[in-house]
This record gives C-alpha cells, sequence and structure tokens, in this order.
C-alpha cells in the first residue's frame, strides 16, 4: 500500500474541504483605501458615498446599466459574509442611478464589497448615495442566526459538552449547523432540543451585545468556537442562556424568533453531524407543507388525518395478505402450465428440450414452474422459460441431475440472455438470467435447438 500517497491525498482532501466549508473573501480586489463604517446593527440605512468601484476585477470609474461589478462605501448598513452568516442584499441608488445588491462579501476586515448589477443609470465614484438592506432577507437571516446560538446550547446540554461547532451557514431559508459527535441524534433527542429552544423564545429575554477585549470576553465565560480567529477586539453576545463571541446580526429579543423547528439531521463525515432547522415564517411554512402531505394522504386512503396510523397498518395487513393470495395463484398457474407444457418438448438425441414463453410470469413463478417442469420429466430433460415484464426478459434455464454433464444450464442461461441485451447464469442444473431486449426474445429462444444440438 502506498502509504505516503495515500497521507498526501488525503490531506490534499481535507485543505479542499476546509477551503469549500470557509466563506469567501474578495482578496484578488485591488483596493488599498480607507475602510468602510458598519452601521448595520443598529440601522438597515444609511447615506453614504462610494469610493470605490469594479468591474471584471478591474477598479473602475463608472458602472452603467446593465452592468455587473462591486462598490465600496464609506458607510454601510449590509452585512459581510462572516462567521457563518451570508451577506446581506439590497439596493444602493441616488437620482442618477440604481444598484442591485445580490451580496456582500469582505474585501479586507474592514472593507465589504458590494455585489450586484446596475439596475438603471449609472454611479460613480465619489458618488453620494442611500444604501438599503432587504429588510424581510435580513430578518428572516437574523432569526436563524440567532436559533443558532439557543440550538447550540441545547445540543450541548443534551447531547454533552463534548459538541463544538464544527461549521455553519445561515442564511434566510435555514440554519445548517455542522457539530461534533460520535452518533445519531435520536428523535426524542431532538425532540428535547426542540423543546428547549422554544422554551427560550417563549421567554422573550432581551439580547445583548458588548464589545470589549479578548481578555475581559474570556473572564464573562463567553463560548469560543474551536478554529475561530478573533482579534484583540470581540463582540460578546448574550441571547436568552447563551453567551458566545459572535460579529453576527441579531434578534432584539428571543421572541422575534418566533418559532424553532429541526427539519433534518445526519452524518457528514466522521464524527461530524449537521442538523438543519428553519425559523419564524419559513418554520410555519414547513409545518404547514407537513400538514398538507398528512392530509392528503388521508384522503387518498379515505381516513381523517387523526385515524392515519390505524389505516396504514390495515392497508400494510391487506397488501400482504394480497401477497399471499398472489404468490398461491402464481404457484397453481406455474402447476397447471408445467402440465401443458411438457406436450411441447421436442426429442433431440434422447434428451426432452423445452423451450417455452410464459405470458404474465415474474422471476420466482418461472422457478416455480422450473421446478414442477423437472420433477415430472424426472431424466435426460433440458429446459429453458422466458417471460417479458415490460422492458425487462426473464430467463430460467434447467438440466436434470443425469444431462448437465453434456449441457450446462449456466452456460444455456447466458447464451440466450446474451441475444436480449443481458446477462446471467447459475448452477450446471438450475440458472436465471434476464435482458432488457423483449423484442429479440423469439430468435433467441428459437436459436436453443441449435444449441442443444451442437451439445448432444
Amino acid at each position: 500500500v502506498d502509504e505516503a500517497g495515500f497521507a498526501a491525498a488525503m490531506e490534499k482532501q481535507k485543505v479542499q474541504a476546509r477551503a469549500a466549508g470557509k466563506f469567501k473573501m474578495d482578496k484578488a480586489l485591488d483596493y488599498s483605501g480607507e475602510g468602510n463604517d458598519f452601521v448595520g446593527y443598529d440601522d438597515l440605512t444609511s447615506n453614504a458615498k462610494v469610493l470605490a468601484l469594479y468591474a471584471d476585477g478591474n477598479a473602475v470609474t463608472e458602472l452603467k446599466a446593465g452592468q455587473a461589478g462591486v462598490l465600496v462605501l464609506d458607510t454601510t448598513p449590509f452585512y459581510a459574509e462572516s462567521g457563518g452568516q451570508v451577506g446581506d442584499q439590497g439596493m444602493v441608488h441616488n437620482a442618477g442611478g440604481q444598484f442591485n445588491v445580490a451580496d456582500t462579501l469582505k474585501i479586507k476586515a474592514d472593507v465589504f464589497g458590494h455585489h450586484g448589477e446596475v439596475k438603471s443609470g449609472s454611479l460613480k465614484v465619489g458618488d453620494a448615495v442611500q444604501a438599503h438592506v432587504d429588510s424581510a432577507v435580513r430578518a428572516a437571516t437574523v432569526r436563524n442566526h440567532s436559533a443558532t446560538h439557543l440550538m447550540h446550547k441545547a445540543l450541548r446540554e443534551v447531547l454533552g459538552s463534548h459538541v463544538q461547532q464544527k461549521g455553519s451557514l445561515v442564511n434566510a431559508g435555514r440554519t445548517r449547523f455542522d457539530f461534533a459527535h460520535n452518533a445519531p441524534v435520536t428523535d426524542a433527542e431532538i425532540r428535547q432540543i426542540e423543546g428547549q429552544v422554544n422554551a427560550e423564545i417563549l421567554a422573550n429575554a432581551a439580547a445583548q451585545a458588548r464589545v470589549m477585549d479578548i481578555e475581559s470576553a474570556q473572564k464573562t465565560g463567553a463560548m469560543m468556537l474551536f478554529g475561530e480567529k478573533y482579534g484583540e477586539t470581540v463582540r460578546v453576545l448574550d441571547i436568552g442562556s447563551s453567551r458566545e463571541l459572535c460579529g453576527g446580526t441579531h434578534v432584539k429579543a428571543t421572541g422575534d424568533i418566533g418559532l424553532f423547528k429541526i427539519v433534518s439531521e445526519g452524518g457528514v463525515a466522521a464524527g461530524v453531524r449537521r442538523i438543519e432547522a428553519v425559523t419564524g415564517a419559513n418554520a410555519l411554512a414547513y409545518l404547514q407543507s407537513l400538514e398538507d402531505t398528512v392530509t392528503q394522504a388521508a384522503g387518498t386512503l379515505k381516513a381523517q388525518p387523526a385515524e392515519l396510523n390505524a389505516r396504514i397498518a390495515q392497508v400494510l395487513d391487506q397488501v400482504k395478505a394480497l401477497e399471499k393470495e398472489l404468490a398461491a395463484a402464481k404457484g397453481k398457474l406455474a402447476s397447471a402450465q408445467g402440465d401443458e407444457l411438457m406436450t411441447q418438448a421436442v426429442d433431440i438425441k434422447g434428451i426432452k428440450l423445452l423451450v417455452a414463453k410464459l405470458e404474465g410470469a415474474d422471476a420466482k413463478t418461472l422457478r416455480d414452474t422450473m421446478d414442477k417442469l423437472k420433477d415430472k420429466f424426472k431424466t435426460t430433460a433440458v429446459i429453458v422459460l422466458a417471460a417479458v415484464d415490460g422492458d425487462k426478459v426473464n430467463i430460467a434455464a434447467g438440466v436434470t441431475a443425469d444431462t448437465v454433464g453434456k449441457v450446462k444450464a449456466g452456460e444455456l442461461a447466458s447464451f440466450v440472455a446474451a441475444q436480449v441485451g443481458g446477462k446471467g447464469g447459475g448452477k450446471p442444473d438450475m440458472a436465471m438470467a434476464g435482458g432488457t431486449n423483449p423484442a429479440a426474445l423469439p430468435a433467441a429462444l428459437a436459436s436453443v435447438q441449435a444449441w442443444v444440438t451442437e451439445r448432444v
């Protein structure tokens, strides 16, 4: 084993995975000017001046209608993608033009790049503008981000203090949270986590953010996320019973989150689990969708939603009973067909050869019929049975014990299957095969007699 090569490939994959999990920065943009003043914790609208414009990664003095680019403002309410939270969307405009912001990314720690397209008019470096964050998208994102902190605290309390954040993605749609844990989170644990988070929401406790030096923050007991890099000054967020270092935007009080619902949980890597959850209007829409599904299912089964479990159990019992009846009917059919088919056998040098196509038979029926025919023939017989099910061909080949020295069932099944676009094989006395070309089956069955004749 090339252990050195494996280790190198594994390290490359780890680097790629870590890179894919980190949020983007516009380091490729050549900007050396002053930083911007971020006012987005308190305001979603601000007056600003355009400090720089970029088109195709190059600095320009003007962006015109229909042109995509990046703009830098001296003051901005737009939050730049960081700490798991996606960048804000919105609009920057003045009398001369409107720029729609689709995303906000950091060029440097204190310089935000507003990505988007000029909707109308034009914008120039030095223009005085107004910046407006999309309040609905921000509000939904804020609810999800705040709920993530409460969920992180609940995860540690329910699953254990070994739980550590391994990654997160928070946008307007949902929160995605990766954490260290070595077992699936059970349904009971998920209910407990949801219960704790929603209890914090109902308490409607005010959230508080304080800016302080890193040493003072550590003394407060605030959780510092493993692997994160912090500067000398940090933001300590108190929300509900959670206290963490976080530079993201958050609700004023836990009640603003509205409702918290986990929608999925699963493993993403060895020892790493992923939970996705929704809040507010998205949580309501998710629950309404589930209700619609239950109502439609109940209607299909002609039952009330509350009776759905009992009705499903009843239907499954009925299906099992019908499957038993069908199996019995096919067994009788196989027996009856066996008697009729024996008359179709031809003699080839003292060996009885039977080649037949059975209508409406599945693979099991072919096997059952084959067994009955071999019992009836007892000696010196070669049998090939086939059936078509939609665009699928099932083939069974059987040879009595005294004839396997001359003809092998596995070889015969493969010979027929090859002509109908398939393959198969098995033991010398019994073999199954399949194919995907029903149109070629008649010719394939017709060729069996010559194949057997050559061998006997």
